[in-house]
């Protein structure tokens, strides 16, 4: 066996005759028992091991010029440490898919592999000799620099860092330091740099997803409860308030169904906008879910101050949404809660938040309410109605109540409205305007609606086999009902399973139903091939164009009781009023005022030719049996009249 430069290996067949010899020595010592043959022994021993184990550096490197750069030197050291393995080394270093390079102790690359100009755009000539920190983003300089001297003291680095492409744009790598070390020196680093970018990409992606609503941009709901506890806790430290909004787009379905989805989007990315214009850099805006959208601001000095922020997002709702030739006027209900003593976690202020905006919703959107205690009891209320009204409707406890309609000139009845009522076994008889608004949140008023339909119609009929007179019953449709696609359908199985006449059957539709013109029109038609009659209930509270109006195959106009209830005092009502009078005998269209409670409101609708009119004034709704006195009254009085 050779010894092999620049190795330690001892040949085995020195082994013995230096032991010998060696040992020869030691024996002559102690026999002469002299100072001087002891100092030869050690001395001999010195010169033998020093033979033995003498370093290879000085044998295979010479000390270099003085005069040259102390680069240089590391780098020859550098390619000496390395002269052993150097064909395992090169294969791997050519052939390693990563970036890999060697930096000396200064921080020059001495060496660096084909796969640097694939990667970061630079060849092997261009960044030999050249500074590593050339290469860093400048966010990454002092945290790269600081890894790399670590492992220049001997401790081995991950870390993940970014490069400038020599194009410009930026390259993560994931990268592995590692000392390169000649016994205890260290004579550099050993740098190999996996290429993450696209996995970056794709993990930046994956949390936009996971923290972002794809469709607006805005954070979600996920990421503003972690910035909400992160404010908490900030507000608790410095004794200062935070306050959460919610904000519900009012309408916002009948929106989305009457333009279509691609116009509900438009009208949130805008919404998301103009919601960016009332925060500061220390408040946060998310889109929850839906039309729903959070607010939160922090730093609040006093829990008055939630006014003037509410105030402001009204604000920026009124100017007009434009949608090509459509103006919408938008409103929002909002729900505000303030941090407290009881509610000082996230989750328990947003739903004290919901809570609020529940109750603006009752209190007829388009305003916002400010949580306190006293609501915890009104929303447990409002999921108890809830779970009733699904049991009343199983349980057959809805009823129907009727109001006749008289013609205005002979005072006869010429047909009634179908109004629902609650008949509560523990409560009593309930009125509408307790429950319709949670059965139209829930989507309960489609099987109350369908119900209703059911209900009239039976109900006519049967009056008619009874031998009273044939009267128009109507029925009030509901938004939700109208946009259902079976509703023709549904109102032809009705009228056959009832054998009530089309001609004795009339749907109210609200204008609201009637925003989506085309969609509108053309359900219309549909029921008119039917032969019922059509009316436009509450008009005048909507956003009916009378370009749009002429247009339906309408039948008859309902004059709203706000307007009618204040014709002899204010001006304006009246004015409205006579103004809608004339205007639908122009369009040879019928028109009934509701909601008539004197006779001075009748005498000014008689003098202004409204054709007919429904309130208290004549008669409040009636059950069935009522009804069918008034009816039988009605008979008796008739014949008599005409003996007159």
């Amino acid at each position: 066996m050779r010894k092999t430069a620049g190795t330690r290996t001892v040949p085995s067949k020195l082994y013995v005759p230096f032991l010998v010899y060696f040992s020869i020595l030691i024996w002559m010592a102690w026999r002469v028992q002299h100072p001087l043959a002891w100092g030869f022994c050690i001395i001999t021993f010195f010169i033998l091991a020093g033979f033995i184990y003498r370093n290879p550096w000085v044998r295979i490197n010479p000390v270099s010029n003085a005069s040259e750069p102390a680069s240089i030197e590391n780098q020859k050291a550098l390619e000496g440490s390395l002269t052993d393995s150097e064909p395992l080394f090169e294969s791997l270093f050519r052939h390693n898919p990563n970036v890999v390079c060697i930096i000396d102790g200064y921080g020059m690359i001495t060496k660096v592999n084909g796969n640097i100009e694939r990667i970061i755009g630079y060849n092997k000539r261009e960044l030999e000799n050249s500074h590593f920190y050339v290469l860093l983003c400048k966010e990454c300089v002092s945290n790269t620099l600081e890894r790399l001297s670590d492992a220049r003291k001997g401790d081995p680095q991950s870390f993940r860092t970014m490069l400038q492409h020599k194009e410009g744009y930026r390259v993560d790598l994931d990268i592995t330091a590692a000392p390169i070390q000649d016994g205890a020196e260290v004579n550099g680093v050993i740098v190999i740099g996996q290429d993450i970018t696209e996995r970056k990409r794709t993990e930046e992606q994956i949390r936009h997803m996971a923290y972002y609503d794809d469709m607006t941009g805005l954070p979600n709901r996920r990421l503003f409860m972690n910035r909400l506890n992160e404010s908490i806790t900030k507000a608790i430290s410095n004794n200062q308030l935070v306050a959460v909004f919610y904000l519900d787009i009012d309408r916002f379905k009948i929106i989305n169904e009457s333009f279509g989805h691609d116009y509900g989007d438009m009208l949130l990315l805008q919404l998301g906008e103009r919601f960016t214009r009332c925060i500061s850099e220390n408040d946060f805006l998310a889109r929850t879910e839906g039309d729903e959208f959070a607010l939160f601001f922090s730093g609040l000095a006093h829990p008055n101050q939630v006014i003037d922020l509410a105030k402001a997002i009204r604000q920026v709702l009124e100017e007009p949404f434009s949608f090509e030739q459509y103006q919408l006027h938008i409103t929002a209900s909002i729900g505000v809660a303030i941090l407290s003593q009881e509610e000082e976690d996230a989750a328990s202020l947003t739903k004290c938040a919901d809570i609020a905006l529940s109750l603006a919703k009752e209190k007829g959107k388009n305003n916002y309410q400010v949580f306190n205690t006293e609501m915890k009891t009104i929303s447990l209320k409002r999921l108890t109605m809830e779970n009733e009204l699904r049991k009343a409707i199983l349980q057959n406890e809805l009823i129907l109540h009727y109001q006749p309609q008289m013609d205005i000139i002979s005072g006869n009845i010429v047909g009634f409205e179908a109004l629902i009522r609650w008949s509560h076994p523990e409560k009593g008889m309930i009125s509408p305007m307790d429950f319709i608004p949670f059965a139209e949140e829930s989507g309960l008023i489609v099987p109350i609606g369908e119900w209703v339909l059911q209900e009239a119609c039976r109900q006519n009929k049967l009056w008619q086999e009874q031998g009273y007179p044939h009267m128009t019953v109507s029925v009030n449709i509901s938004t939700r009902q109208f946009l259902q696609p079976n509703l023709c359908a549904q109102v032809a199985d009705v009228l056959k399973s009832t054998g009530l006449d089309s001609s004795y059957l009339e749907l109210e539709i609200t204008e609201s139903s009637t925003m989506d013109v085309d969609y509108a029109i053309g359900v219309l038609l549909e029921l008119k091939e039917l032969g019922i009659k059509i009316s436009i209930d509450d008009f005048g509270t909507g956003y009916s164009s009378l370009s749009y109006l002429k247009r339906f195959p309408i039948d008859k106009l309902k004059i709203d009781q706000s307007f009618v209830r204040d014709i002899m005092t204010d001006p304006n009502d009246a004015a409205i009023v006579a103004s809608i009078i004339a205007m639908t005998r122009h369009m040879n269209l019928k028109v009934i005022a509701e909601g008539v409670e004197t006779e001075e409101q009748l005498g000014f609708l008689h003098l202004n030719n409204c054709n007919e009119i429904q309130g208290y004034f004549f008669s409040r709704p009636l059950p069935a049996e009522q009804l069918e006195m008034m009816l039988q009254h009605h008979q008796q009085a008739a014949p008599t009249q005409q003996g007159d």
